[in-house]
């Protein structure tokens, strides 16, 4: 399971240290990926097999699920860690996350999310937990 946040900086050439704590789970590689909300996606690779198979037989039936997974599958780049812990991140998921120099990486149950810092500040400001929590507990998701 992914959990935390940590802040780290994107080098000029589009590299960007991945937490020790996330290494452990992700392995030397990983797949990233365009995610939701405007950040990117970390998978391990066994994580991602089970993304897979859960869109597999979906995108037959069904023209939204075909739309999402040519968003998620085609924009999917295998990712290798250097020595230094370190991931370059390809130059159209940069773009895609509008990540420039600030990043705030986040664990998320079966992957990590990358962001752009002030676009994290924006996005989760978790003023609303409350009235969020209230309407989780009506689909039955509780604490």
């Amino acid at each position: 399971m992914f959990m935390g946040e940590y802040n780290h900086t994107i080098d000029p050439k589009g590299r960007v240290i991945i937490p020790a704590k996330f290494r452990e789970s992700l392995g030397s590689q990983f797949v990233i990926t365009k995610g939701l909300d405007g950040c990117l996606y970390g998978y391990p690779y066994d994580a991602w097999e089970e993304v897979g198979k859960n869109f597999k037989e979906s995108i037959k039936a069904n023209k939204e699920a075909r739309k999402f997974s040519r968003f998620l599958f085609s924009s999917a780049s295998g990712c290798d860690i250097d020595k230094q812990g370190r991931v370059l991140i390809p130059a159209n998921l940069r773009e895609y996350a509008d990540l420039k120099k600030d990043v705030v990486l986040a664990g998320n149950l079966t992957h990590i999310e990358i962001w752009d810092k002030e676009k994290w500040d924006e996005a989760n400001s978790f003023d609303d937990m409350d009235e969020v929590a209230d309407k989780l507990a009506e689909l039955g998701l509780t604490l």
